[in-house]
């Protein structure tokens, strides 16, 4: 009797698989609308960008401070990161508890992030209070304490930060790949050693402020809902900042060439991948949306080509993903992913194998059309929020590009060709010319890997 239910159920289930209709296409997203805006610069040479948007009343204040991990010298690996937390210490007039009180009375919390071309600090508050925001801001900026009473304890958390992310092969191979793309540059010094990190004296944080901080090196975002008056406060908060030193930037001259990285994991029943090149362009390039286009349709996105084939067809990875990374003036593209150690050359080639295909052969019009919904979709969601539409602003700034860039984006990626991303991929990713990093069993991996 369970014999015979068992294989009613299992008739039916066949039944309803073969009647389950077709999902819908995928719907045609709509241009971005980019919000009004007003630039103005003030007389120290610090930048303003003001944006009403959104029904919702609150309004973020971001300021962009055009210094980060590219500023250090290669004995200053993280002291972007200790000046960052260090900031967050309280200023001249209030403590950190003040500070943090403060923002809370506004509905928000003060942020201050050290990243690579820029750093930043952020709040987003009730419009109410965006005046009062900007003065924190400003305050923060212009007048931190940095005080060494402190500094034992912000390097202690930077130093178990430390520790937890190289402990994970993700971040060695992170470490390892960055290296081999950009020698002798910040873009390729991930992390700091302990004994380094541990060696930062608090003279040496100040000194980096007064190197690397300044209203020329600033550019604030105010955007949501607030009162146009708050232009005033800006002006009267910000215009009595220094200039500090002006903006500097030394982009890399990488050089994309072949090369293996086999990191020693004994015993890991994965393997953490890390494959790509550098290239010559950037987001200015007339090549940079063709570019990311075929990036999401070879592995950046759920249906692309290197993730149906690993994962879906195969089942040696569970969520590899590509990515172009961009730096100032140049970028760099690479395949992510962690696979079954038995299965570690095999990803290789079939990663390899879907590279030279798109090189030879163009895709076909629907799935390029898929992934072009599908980017645009994207992004008009990625700006649908204050500090969204602020990350692409900044973007567009620290790239140098037209003021129509974030409006015809997505146009621009809806006209990319099947020919533009055969092309694009002839032309820029070359596996011949690709760094590959393995973490993993080298007794394991190792003889596998030769052919490589």
């Amino acid at each position: 009797m369970r014999i015979w239910a068992l294989a009613v159920i299992l008739a039916t289930a066949c039944f309803a698989a073969e009647e389950r209709e077709a999902p819908p296409p995928p719907g045609t997203p709509k241009p971005f609308a980019l919000p009004a805006a007003t630039t103005f610069t003030l007389k120290n040479g610090m930048k303003v960008t003001l944006a009403e948007y959104g029904s919702v009343p609150v309004v973020a204040v971001n300021a962009r401070l055009a210094f980060g991990r590219a500023n250090e010298s290669a004995d200053q690996v993280w002291l972007s990161n200790l000046l960052a937390e260090l900031m967050k210490e309280g200023t001249a007039t209030m403590t950190a508890e003040q500070v943090a009180k403060e923002a809370a009375r506004m509905g928000g919390q003060l942020e201050v992030i050290a990243g690579t071309d820029e750093s930043s600090a952020r709040i987003e508050v009730l419009s109410e209070f965006a005046a009062d925001a900007v003065k924190v801001v400003a305050d923060v900026l212009e007048h931190p304490k940095l005080p060494e009473s402190e500094l034992e304890r912000v390097r202690g958390n930077l130093l178990r930060q430390l520790t937890v992310q190289l402990s994970t092969p993700q971040s060695q191979a992170d470490r390892a790949f960055a290296a081999s793309l950009y020698p002798d540059h910040p873009y390729g010094r991930l992390f700091p050693t302990e004994s380094q990190l541990k060696g930062y004296k608090i003279d040496d944080v100040r000194k980096f402020y007064a190197d690397n901080a300044g209203a020329q090196r600033t550019h604030l975002y105010v955007v949501g809902r607030f009162d146009p008056a708050v232009r005033k406060t800006i002006e009267a908060v910000f215009e009595g900042w220094d200039s500090g030193p002006a903006v500097r930037r030394t982009p890399p001259n990488p050089v994309a060439k072949k090369s293996l990285v086999l990191l020693d994991r004994p015993g890991a029943v994965q393997s953490t991948l890390r494959i790509g090149l550098p290239m010559s362009i950037s987001p200015a390039h007339p090549d940079y949306i063709p570019l990311d286009v075929t990036n999401s349709l070879l592995g950046g996105a759920f249906t692309s080509r290197i993730t149906n084939n690993i994962r879906e067809q195969k089942g040696y990875t569970y969520s590899p993903f590509s990515q172009v990374v961009p730096h100032y003036r140049t970028a760099a593209w690479q395949e992510s992913a962690d696979v079954t150690t038995k299965f570690t050359a095999d990803s290789v080639r079939e990663i390899q194998f879907e590279i030279n295909r798109l090189r030879k052969e163009p895709p076909d019009a629907k799935e390029l059309k898929g992934i072009q919904n599908f980017m645009g979709g994207i992004f008009v969601l990625r700006n649908s929020s204050n500090q969204g539409i602020i990350g692409q602003l900044a973007f567009v700034d620290l790239h140098g590009l037209t003021d129509d860039y974030l409006k015809t984006y997505v146009q621009r990626v809806n006209a990319v060709s099947r020919q533009d991303v055969q092309r694009i991929t002839e032309t820029y990713l070359d596996p011949g010319k690709m760094t590959l990093v393995v973490v993993g069993d080298k007794a394991k991996v190792g003889d596998s890997l030769k052919t490589f």
